[in-house]
């Protein structure tokens, strides 16, 4: 755990004989380490593409939304099954679902870095995704599963959610030297090593944890939730694309809206629900929800413009982005052994309210910004300020969710606020790229319609405009029929993230405000108390 005293332990190991007692401690450690180790690489495989973006764009010559799929197909996979996963640990065992899901990891990155295509690429993430999506809840719940006490929680929930922040802050770094190095495909090389070995630490090294009463699998559930969340998140990152009254765009959002309608349905009424609603009649959890949702969208909708701002639209070394994530994703890290003290002493509205008002200040900042500016140090305070910010919610946030239900509760618990969370980061860049892109997509229309550009040349941009978007019409080379159009669809492209990056700031102020409001009067949890046995 974060120090090696007896205090630190939980009470039933204080009273065991000394060799029970170090055996007990070492498999504490060893959970922890395990947990820890396939968080992180499953957060390397998601966050990946935010470094690679240009890269990607470069390969495999994306046009309209194939760059957004790539984040959007792990995301996606991530949230439409993770509650299931929740429910497949309590019945069957975290750790096992832990091992299957670095055994996805390693595959799906085994199949990037190997993809001859962008629909390849899809798949690939995909599969990563699918490995996360059991990874996330199921290591959550073997850290929650080792704490006796509520201290122990606590601070074991702030060592997972640094090394998640860890594996991001070391994603767009290490697919920053691997690109610069000659090939971003070793990255995922990378991945897939690290994955294997968390299987075999997680193998060796960690304890088992189950549900003492198991639920029955949600089947009708699963189906309505996963087909909804899959229709709803496809028309939103087609509508720019493909205009928002297409058919069937407008019938995606539609017959998404009716299954998610449909799934709370059944889950009122289902013995053994996928998601038990009654855990939104506790307050603390019900804001820690929102908030994660709304705070996580404004994150990861900030990561994503930037990766976007200086790869496809500035096409800056994949290097300079990967040091500036390390200002996003870094303190989360770096401040892990502060963070559950902060916590203990000034309590996590305060800590969730500060987080997010730093966070929408960052983006407030970052939208003044000039697209033809290419000083990336520009970046460094209002990427400091979201690190910052993330770092200060992430953890306490986690811990409310977790310790305001009963302890019976805390798989499904931790799978859906995962899920909340997960779904907060799968919005972030479709959301902000149907902003940027819609709006970069109009502003363009009208420059290149009114520009003064010859007509050999003003053909060609508005062809490759309307086939392939701003962002096609921005990496033209020099020289071929249309690339004088490209300094239009640059400013577009400027245009459009700086109102991403407004919607961001927005966000994460509201947040700021749900968490401020919303937990006023909510007691802190009692940091010496014990947690009551599983029912």
């Amino acid at each position: 755990m974060s120090h090696d005293s007896e205090a630190s332990l939980p009470a039933a190991t204080q009273s065991q004989p000394p060799q029970q007692a170090s055996l007990a401690k070492r498999s504490i450690r060893g959970t922890m380490v395990a947990a820890s180790l396939t968080v992180m690489v499953a957060q390397i495989a998601n966050a990946l593409p935010g470094a690679l973006n240009g890269e990607f764009q470069s390969t495999f010559n994306t046009v309209g939304s194939q760059l957004t799929w790539i984040t959007a197909s792990f995301m996606v996979l991530v949230v439409v099954f993770e509650l299931t996963f929740g429910l497949l640990g309590d019945k069957f065992g975290h750790r096992k679902l832990v091992i299957g899901g670095a055994a996805f990891v390693a595959v799906g990155s085994v199949v990037c870095a190997m993809a001859p295509t962008v629909q390849m690429m899809w798949v690939g993430s995909a599969i990563n995704g699918l490995g996360a999506g059991a990874i996330f809840p199921a290591s959550l719940a073997l850290v929650a599963a080792v704490s006796r006490n509520m201290g122990e929680r606590i601070r074991g929930i702030a060592i997972w959610a640094g090394f998640l922040s860890a594996g991001s802050a070391l994603s767009p770094l290490l697919g920053g030297v691997m690109a610069g190095l000659g090939s971003w495909r070793n990255a995922y090389a990378v991945v897939a090593v690290v994955s294997v070995v968390a299987l075999v630490l997680t193998a060796l090294l960690a304890r088992e944890a189950f549900s003492a009463h198991p639920r029955s699998v949600d089947i009708w559930g699963q189906l309505t939730f996963a087909a909804g969340l899959i229709l709803v998140l496809f028309g939103l990152v087609q509508g720019p694309e493909a205009g928002w009254g297409t058919g069937y765009v407008l019938g995606s959002l539609i017959v998404g809206a009716v299954l998610l309608a449909v799934f709370v349905a059944i889950e009122l009424k289902v013995q053994d629900p996928l998601l038990d609603l009654r855990l939104f009649r506790i307050r603390q959890f019900t804001v820690s929800s929102l908030v994660a949702v709304v705070g996580m969208f404004a994150f990861l909708g900030a990561c994503f413009t930037t990766s976007m701002w200086l790869g496809p639209v500035q096409h800056q070394n994949p290097l300079f982005l990967g040091l500036l994530f390390l200002l996003l994703q870094g303190p989360a890290f770096v401040l892990i052994p502060i963070i559950s003290r902060l916590q203990a002493r000034f309590g996590s509205r305060w800590l969730m309210t500060l987080g997010f008002t730093a966070m929408g200040a960052g983006a407030l900042i970052a939208s003044g910004f000039d697209v033809l500016d290419r000083n990336v140090t520009a970046f460094i305070l209002p990427c400091l300020l979201v690190g910052l910010g993330f770092a200060f919610t992430l953890s306490p946030m986690t811990a409310i969710a977790v310790n305001s239900v009963p302890r019976q509760l805390t798989g499904m618990a931790s799978a859906t606020t995962n899920l909340l969370r997960d779904l907060g980061f799968a919005l972030g860049p479709v959301l902000v790229g149907a902003v940027a892109l819609s709006a970069a997509g109009s502003r363009l229309a009208v420059s290149l319609q009114t520009s003064n550009l010859t007509p050999d040349q003003l053909g060609p941009a508005m062809g490759i405009a309307e086939a392939g978007g701003p962002i096609a019409l921005n990496s033209l080379p020099e020289g071929v029929p249309g690339a004088a159009g490209s300094e239009f669809a640059l400013a577009a492209l400027g245009a459009g993230f700086t109102q991403a990056y407004l919607v961001v700031a927005i966000a994460a102020l509201a947040a700021a405000a749900l968490s401020y409001f919303g937990l006023r009067g909510a007691e802190e949890p009692d940091m010496d108390a014990a947690l009551p046995e599983r029912a």
